[in-house]
């Protein structure tokens, strides 16, 4: 009987240390902080027109990005804009494209500002920019954010599409951003595509207009503030 009793005592002594090993496990990532993104600028609205070239498997793209500084007063932007051509950059006032100067190194697009804004005081930015998601090495295939399938319509037994994903961070490889999770913006996309496609995006699909060349332009607006993904 000694023995068995020392034997249970032993089994209970294994049992209650693996328990607390693996609540050990378990438990230590709350001991790693992960702080959210340090806030300079908040984004407000962004809104987009898109066209594709198919055969290149590129977008041109407008943007239109309304922000304001998250509490400091600021002079400066920097937006995540991977693999891009920017052509423009300016601040709009009125029906006015006021240039902005601007350093770009293919990731970060930093933006002087016209002067120094104040915390909620908005401002509006338009960029005219080119992705090009194929014609960039990506450390992982998931990160081009944009994606041409079967564009050129060679393969039979596929579909055509061009989709998007951009969870976590992988939107700005098809359009500036300040890509982080704690942004929230409201947006407004008008793609243009031929007659014979279908779009789909956030929100409502506010607007649709057949062009005469065979286009057909959809708008889809979403009001609610959602993060950048």
């Amino acid at each position: 009987m000694k023995k068995l009793i020392a034997f249970v005592f032993i089994l209970n002594l294994i049992n209650a240390y693996s328990q607390t090993t693996d609540t050990t496990s378990k438990e230590s990532w709350k001991k790693i902080y992960r702080a959210t993104e340090t806030k300079v600028n908040d984004l407000v609205h962004t809104k987009l027109d898109v066209k594709f070239d198919y055969a290149k498997a590129w977008m041109y793209g407008k943007a239109w990005i309304t922000l304001h500084p998250h509490f400091y007063p600021t002079d400066s932007l920097n937006l995540d804009a991977k693999a891009m051509n920017i052509n423009e950059v300016a601040l709009l006032k009125g029906d006015k494209h006021i240039p902005l100067k601007y350093t770009y190194d293919s990731m970060n697009l930093r933006i002087r500002l016209d002067k120094v804004y104040k915390a909620n005081e908005n401002y509006t930015l338009y960029i005219n920019y080119v992705s090009k998601p194929n014609d960039h090495q990506w450390p992982n295939p998931g990160d081009k954010g944009l994606y041409f399938i079967n564009q050129t319509g060679k393969e039979k037994d596929k579909p055509t599409q061009i989709w998007t994903f951009g969870e976590p961070e992988h939107n700005s490889s098809w359009y500036p951003t300040i890509d982080k999770p704690n942004q929230k913006t409201s947006d407004e996309i008008i793609l243009t595509v031929p007659s014979k496609y279908v779009t789909l995006s956030n929100g409502l699909l506010v607007n649709q207009k057949t062009n005469g060349d065979g286009t057909r332009t959809d708008t889809w607006k979403m009001d609610l503030p959602f993060a950048p993904l």
